[in-house]
């Protein structure tokens, strides 16, 4: 059997088993251990392990993950959730869908802290679910546009999957956070205005709460002081190259550990739970990692990533075709697989395939807004059916609402994330001003 066909099975045997519910790190390792001694032999395997280990996980730069993990779990317990979503609610909470609007708005706030989209969708829909319920929102609008809100914290800056992106392609993490920063506002935004259509259609899905008095209002904002002086710490260093990633990272950890203990109250039982959760979630991201790059170096060896490459090349296809048809099999993968799992799968075969095509872009700026659009097309797969994990957590917190009802909630919010995701491929300066602007 030729070593082209060992990878066509191994990658079809890592989606059988993704598609089995095995764990995707577990899957990697174990289909690339396998393949790898198909091709190359035991002895090399294991020499590539002794040496790839170590290499991988000394490396400074994994310390990021979870450091920038610890920053969100004192975030969650500084209840900086509470204090986002009511400060917007009381400036915006008087419109029709207001409080949907503040959840998303709450959600995206949060992604500065957080970096994680299963976090942002829970910890807000523990806080905002209870007001919505309060006002009569229809289950659908309450619990799609908290779904969909909660993708916000993949996207916006510091996102844990755009850092495993950037390893992965080895692009620059610092150009990448810029570069997801404007498409975050424009995804709040596109969700904001999905809400305000479906509140404007049918004003009982969204019953407009009494306005909040000019005090109330500034009160509110003195409340959410510390989490814009955060961000602006944090991403103001990495931005203007202050910090690296790793040490803003470690600020801005610092400063929320000080805002939980100040003002979340946050004692002994909770730092020691705070850390555990910290390296559960490392220790599980980090074998994943390892997986991959096993799977990477077993794909490498099967030439299939570079026969694929050429086959697109020989197709005379126009690049922007392959690239859609890149976004189409996102949307269907998206509806089988979390976002993690598409990243490390999928990019191995398409970073390849992109970087040998002409886009008028130099390569580190093809890696950047490839990233952009990837992590936008599986920010999607977060809320399409029928896994959309994003839905699952909400709805397990409203119970009350089927899931389907839920499911026809994020429609309005996936047509907002097409309008964007259309932008982004037809104007690459979407992603790319930011970054071109400060680092001209």
């Amino acid at each position: 059997m030729s070593d082209l066909a060992i990878g066509a099975i191994g990658f079809a045997a890592l989606i059988f088993l993704i598609a089995i519910r095995v764990p995707i790190g577990v899957s990697m390792l174990a289909v690339g251990t396998v393949g790898y001694m198909s091709i190359a032999g035991t002895s090399s395997l294991l020499s590539y392990l002794k040496t790839e280990m170590y290499w991988r996980f000394t490396s400074s730069d994994l310390s990021v993950i979870p450091l920038f993990l610890m920053m969100g779990h004192f975030a969650a317990r500084a209840g900086i959730t509470t204090a986002l979503f009511r400060a917007a609610a009381a400036w915006v909470g008087h419109f029709r869908g207001g409080l949907a609007m503040a959840a998303v708005g709450g959600c995206a706030a949060f992604g500065t802290v957080s970096g994680s989209s299963l976090a942002t969708a829970a910890m807000m829909g523990q806080v905002a679910l209870p007001e919505l319920r309060r006002y009569k929102y229809s289950g659908a609008l309450a619990t799609g546009a908290l779904a969909a809100g909660g993708t916000l914290g993949i996207l916006i800056p510091p996102s844990i999957v755009l850092i495993i992106y950037a390893i992965l392609v080895e692009g620059n993490i610092v150009h990448l956070f810029q570069a997801g920063f404007l498409p975050g506002i424009l995804a709040t935004l596109g969700y904001i205005a999905a809400i305000a259509v479906v509140a404007r259609i049918n004003p009982e899905a969204g019953p407009a709460r009494p306005r909040a008095d000019r005090g109330e209002r500034w009160a509110s904002l003195r409340d959410v002081w510390s989490v814009l002086l955060i961000f602006l710490v944090v991403m103001g260093g990495i931005y203007s190259g202050i910090f690296t990633p790793t040490e803003g990272a470690g600020v801005g950890a610092l400063a929320t550990f000080v805002v939980a203990v100040t003002y979340g109250g946050m004692r002994l039982k909770g730092l020691l739970d705070a850390l555990i959760e910290t390296a559960s979630t490392s220790g599980f991201i980090f074998l994943i990692l390892l997986g991959a790059d096993v799977f990477n170096a077993f794909l490498g060896f099967s030439r299939l990533p570079m026969w694929t490459a050429e086959q697109f090349q020989q197709a005379g296809l126009s690049p922007f075709v392959v690239l859609l048809g890149m976004i189409a099999l996102y949307l269907v993968l998206g509806c089988l697989m979390d976002s993690l799992s598409m990243i490390l799968i999928t990019i191995p075969i398409f970073w390849p395939i992109i970087a040998a095509l002409d886009f008028g872009l130099s390569p580190d700026e093809l890696k950047i807004w490839f990233g952009i659009i990837t992590l936008s097309v599986v920010e999607i797969g977060l809320i399409t059916p029928p896994i959309g994990l994003n839905v699952f957590v909400i709805n397990s917190l409203a119970k009350d609402v089927p899931m389907a009802e839920t499911f026809r909630g994020v429609v309005p919010f996936l047509m907002s994330d097409a309008v964007r995701v259309s932008l982004i491929v037809a104007f690459p300066a979407v992603s790319l001003i930011l970054p071109r602007l400060i680092n001209a």
